[in-house]
């Protein structure tokens, strides 16, 4: 028999891209393919790029000269959504071997079975491009992330997603349902629903997302389920007080608010204001006083100007939220955005991120303080961290304790009570 061929991967971005990731790496025979980690010598480097900023542009390109300088004779894949954009760049590089964009990286396994070591590859167009195709991470024998939609019809004026991942698209609940069971059957404990724009799920197939949530919260075998990001206009009343009576699903949202300025936001084109926005917060809160809310926001757009960022950083330090991710605004190309006057310069972007990110600080820690002296119950994951081992209570509190192998896996109610220096509770 031939030596197995050493394959690794690498994924930048988002939960999408991880379960992508996942579905890519099973495709693969395991009578001719090893897995590695990324950091060895390989003799197949697979990088799942990422494009949704500048920084995440760089490490894409980063990881692909890591890659080649760890092996320079290793065919080097670079696949995903800075593929499907910027496939020239990569071409240029004369890093890559393979290039492919969102749809055709499924076929990766097939195209490198059959490749010639002394051909070049590049982005080659794919009968998938208008499919939905699921697929869901399997690495982690406690959580999934279940990719149940693809693409984006919304266009945010700063926002490239939908020229490279596409038009939105989702399965059918029957056939998101099969595949939930398929994961179930694995061990996993818990699933989080991903994808572009999740509660855009069913709508072309004249169904509704919140038709899905009901149905897999029947599903045997999974007994949490988190929904990873939800747009303010598509989290309904109906899901709110749903997840607040639900067996399964947690009391954890994750919500793209962006902007806390109603001027900002519509120059986003964004599909609601601050009012809707603050309304879904205090009905969550009103159902699930623990709910942990975290927002997504951007600093530095075009036209932020000193008084729209402050109006901003007083709504989001008054609003019971739990903490923010938050990004510096970067100029997508071929986006209504990158064309704007009134361009925030990049040190007042900088300075505005900083400030942001201490507020989440201060939140989270107000969050976790609320929270302390309370019984949760923490899904407890795989890794031996040097004898330590960590997991998530139901409204997405991180604890840590001493590594015991019983509670991989396991679902057990503690007592949240003293918070260790690096912020992680200790139970």
């Amino acid at each position: 028999m031939d030596e197995k061929k050493k394959i690794a991967f690498y994924t930048l971005g988002c939960k999408l891209n991880f379960s992508e990731t996942s579905q890519i790496s099973r495709q693969f025979d395991v009578n001719k393919f090893e897995i590695v980690d990324f950091k060895e010598k390989a003799d197949i480097y697979v990088i799942n790029t990422c494009v949704v900023t500048e920084k995440a542009e760089k490490k894409s390109r980063s990881a692909i000269r890591q890659a080649k300088k760890r092996n320079p004779d290793a065919i080097i894949a670079a696949v995903g959504c800075y593929s499907e954009l910027k496939p020239e760049v990569l071409s240029s590089d004369k890093e890559t071997d393979v290039i492919l964009g969102t749809s055709g990286k499924f076929a990766l396994a097939e195209i490198l079975d059959n490749l010639n070591n002394n051909i070049f590859l590049s982005n080659i167009e794919s009968n998938l491009k208008d499919k939905f195709i699921s697929s869901y991470s399997s690495g982690d024998r406690t959580r999934s992330f279940f990719k149940i939609q693809d693409g984006c019809d919304y266009f945010c004026s700063y926002c490239t997603v939908p020229f490279a991942r596409g038009r939105s698209r989702s399965d059918t609940i029957e056939n998101t349902l099969e595949k939930a069971r398929e994961i179930a059957s694995g061990g996993i404990k818990e699933l989080i629903l991903t994808g572009v724009n999740v509660g855009d799920f069913g709508r072309k197939n004249g169904e509704k997302f919140i038709d899905l949530l009901k149905k897999l919260d029947n599903i045997e075998g999974i007994e949490r389920i988190r929904i990873s990001s939800i747009e303010p206009d598509l989290l309904t009343n109906d899901i709110i007080e749903f997840v607040a009576s639900s067996k399964k699903f947690l009391p954890h949202f994750h919500i793209p608010l962006q902007s806390a300025s109603d001027k900002i936001l519509l120059s986003m084109k964004r599909k609601y204001d601050t009012a809707l926005f603050l309304e879904k917060i205090k009905l969550i809160k009103k159902y699930m006083p623990d709910c942990c809310i975290a927002i997504d926001l951007i600093v530095g757009f075009p036209g932020e100007t000193d008084e729209y960022f402050e109006d901003s950083y007083k709504f989001i330090e008054d609003s019971d939220i739990s903490y923010l991710h938050v990004f510096t605004y970067s100029e997508r190309k071929n986006t209504v955005a990158a064309t704007m006057n009134e361009v925030v310069p990049h040190i007042e972007r900088t300075a505005r991120s900083k400030k942001m990110l201490a507020l989440s600080e201060k939140k989270k820690n107000t969050f976790y303080a609320e929270n302390s002296g309370k019984e949760k119950y923490v899904l407890f994951e795989s890794d031996n961290d040097k004898g330590i081992m960590y997991g998530f209570t139901e409204n997405y509190i991180k604890v840590k304790t001493a590594f015991d192998p019983s509670l991989i896996n396991q679902i057990k109610n503690v007592k949240l009570g003293k918070i260790a220096n690096d912020g992680i509770f200790i139970v």
